[in-house]
């Protein structure tokens, strides 16, 4: 069955209760209803996870706005208006709560006067802003980020080179977002669930996926969890609560509305992060995502990578807003704007929201100001479109991995003999990785078409019985490693 028919039908059926029983009548105090939200200029209390008969409370959101005729019948004089404060000012009690009225023909602007300014936390150069109000981070946790954002980086590297030669046919870096991968996922639980885009792998290497299972997806082998049936750099990991990558843009919003709701309606102290672009912004996935995460109130995270660019779009010929942080609010999220390659800001935001996601059982939007050094995937040249001394700005000037390296340093936690060893290690375990990737036997041919249905449909076996028979005829046309 659809999410959206679920939900559909989950409130269908909430609304005959509060019909039939007043059920929304009983639960709806004065009390419960009035804690004020001044970021997005709503009212709203933390949902239970259930109430006193172990009933899932997920089912009836609760309002957003105060609204005095939830818990009695309207008034024959007043059935649409109400008198507030002084007789000089009105306002209408409409559904989802009341509206002032102004006697002002006033249309909001187009956009504010100034922009939405970016929370940082370390300077170009890697020095702590004059605030110190960020969560601080052990030795253990900070060496552990500037590890895994240089094997980030050195991986990248290494598998760009290998598909330039051949080995495979795809590949896709992140190199410029390096501070954005590790950080985000050093700021969740390992029981906080992942729906990624496709540049996110930082995540997976910072909850334990290693260099062999990156080169085993990635060439496509028997020892690949997802069988090879995936083009290179779609992970997955159920270990790792990390679902698969998907090509599509912007599918995996909705998917991850309907994870958190899921974990809403179970009680369970953990959220769901998805990771998308700018380019996803503009599918209709994106807004239907926010829009159902706000309405049911789902612990979800969505992280927006504004790198610039959605291949060879630019932002400016994306949208007019100002930026994406301004989307949340339009469909009364919280949400936030962060320097994307200062990985202490990065940390502290994630960290924020997802504590905010959890504890007040709300959706919470960052958009993460970061820049896209690399080509969109080996498919692109993106000198084509965009100048080189852009690019080499953000690569040398702006670079969050050495941004990052400098505080480290000055914390005495960090040195040049500790980066030579690092750099040297990492390429050393990446190419073994690609060369035990190599040797290892592909997935057999059956591997097509398992796993989906328990006894295979009749098309499914005519499917596979056309393609051997294809095969015998052109071997020359199929891989000889690939058991038949």
């Amino acid at each position: 069955m659809a999410m959206s028919t679920v939900m559909f039908r989950s409130r269908t059926i909430a609304h005959h209760l509060s019909k039939k029983m007043g059920f929304l009548g009983v639960v709806s105090g004065e009390n419960y209803w009035t804690s004020s939200f001044i970021q997005n200029a709503t009212a709203s209390s933390p949902m239970p996870v259930g109430d006193n008969y172990g009933r899932p409370s997920a089912f009836f959101p609760l309002p957003r706005f105060k609204s005095t005729e939830a818990e009695r019948e309207f008034d024959s004089q007043s059935q649409y208006i109400n008198e507030v404060d002084d007789d000089d000012h009105q306002a209408m009690d409409f559904p989802g709560g009341k509206v002032a009225y102004t006697t002002e023909l006033s249309f909001i602007s187009e956009s504010a006067d100034k922009r939405i300014p970016c929370y940082r936390v370390l300077d170009d150069n890697g020095e702590p802003t004059l605030s110190n109000n960020f969560v601080q981070v052990s030795k253990e946790v900070a060496v552990k980020m500037y590890s895994d954002m240089v094997t980030l980086q050195m991986m990248d590297t290494v598998f760009y080179e290998a598909q330039r030669q051949g080995r495979i046919s795809f590949y896709l870096t992140t190199m410029g977002e390096e501070a954005l991968n590790i950080a985000s996922a050093a700021a969740l639980s390992a029981d906080d669930l992942v729906l990624p885009q496709y540049r996110e792998p930082g995540v997976l290497l910072w909850r334990g996926f290693t260099l062999q299972d990156f080169a085993n997806q990635c060439f496509g082998n028997m020892a690949d969890a997802g069988k090879a049936r995936q083009m290179p750099i779609h992970y997955v990991s159920k270990n790792h609560n990390y679902f698969a990558v998907s090509s599509p843009i912007a599918t995996q919003l909705p998917q991850a509305v309907g994870v958190a709701y899921s974990l809403k309606m179970d009680g369970k102290k953990a959220c769901v992060v998805t990771f998308s672009g700018d380019g996803a912004t503009s599918e209709g996935d994106f807004h239907a995502a926010l829009n159902f995460a706000a309405v049911l109130e789902a612990p979800v995270v969505f992280i927006i990578r504004n790198n610039g660019w959605a291949i060879s779009t630019p932002v400016e010929e994306q949208f007019r807003s100002d930026g994406l942080v301004v989307r949340g609010r339009g469909y009364g999220i919280r949400s936030i704007r962060v320097d994307g390659n200062d990985a202490l800001a990065v940390y502290n935001a994630v960290h924020a929201a997802r504590d905010m996601a959890i504890t007040e059982q709300r959706p919470i939007l960052v958009e993460a100001l970061t820049y896209r050094v690399g080509h969109h995937s080996t498919s692109d040249d993106s000198t084509k479109y965009r100048p080189l001394k852009e690019i080499e700005y953000w690569k040398v000037a702006r670079n969050p991995v050495n941004r990052y390296r400098k505080w480290v340093e000055r914390n005495g936690w960090w040195s040049d003999t500790d980066e030579s060893e690092l750099r040297s290690r990492v390429r050393k375990q990446v190419l073994q990785a690609i060369q035990n990737a190599e040797k290892t036997e592909k997935p057999p041919l059956a591997d097509l078409f398992s796993d989906v249905y328990d006894h295979p449909p009749s098309n499914l076996q005519e499917q596979e019985k056309l393609l051997r028979e294809n095969i015998k005829r052109h071997p020359q046309d199929y891989p000889s490693d690939v058991p038949v």
